[in-house]
């Protein structure tokens, strides 16, 4: 292959994850958002987290599949804490960034948003059916 070929399929790709992103920030019901499967011990990922009926679907911003990589489940969603994400550990592209250390049956992650997505968060937390067992710290 000649370096034009090469120039032309690298291109080719990083358009096609740009608009991957775009589609997945975008779409109704999402919000950019970073996971962190085991707290402490993993570097956040940047994804699309998106609001299903009693799930959240958390979709990594770079990646071939379209599936989600995570589903979180609203039924029996510990939130144990809050915190402020220091500059150090984050990418600092959201403003005033907060993590919830969450645990879902036997996971354990923490997820961090900004404020806005943070208050969406909770309202679909808490607006789950009075059946529903929920903890929130």
């Amino acid at each position: 292959m000649t370096a034009l070929n090469v120039l032309i399929v690298v291109t080719a790709v990083v358009v096609l994850v740009a608009l991957r992103g775009l589609v997945l920030t975008r779409s109704r019901g999402s919000v950019l958002c970073c996971l962190r499967p085991v707290p402490g011990k993993r570097s956040w990922r940047v994804g699309v987290a998106r609001y299903a009926k009693d799930q959240l679907n958390w979709i990594p911003l770079i990646g071939l599949l379209p599936r989600p990589r995570h589903v979180i489940v609203r039924r029996g969603l510990v939130v144990s804490g809050r915190r402020k994400v220091g500059s150090g550990e984050f990418f600092g592209f959201i403003e005033g960034v907060t993590a919830l250390e969450c645990r879902n049956g036997p996971d354990t992650f923490e997820i961090a948003m900004g404020y806005r997505a943070l208050t969406g968060f909770v309202a679909w937390l808490e607006s789950a059916p009075p059946s529903a067992y929920l903890d929130v710290a």
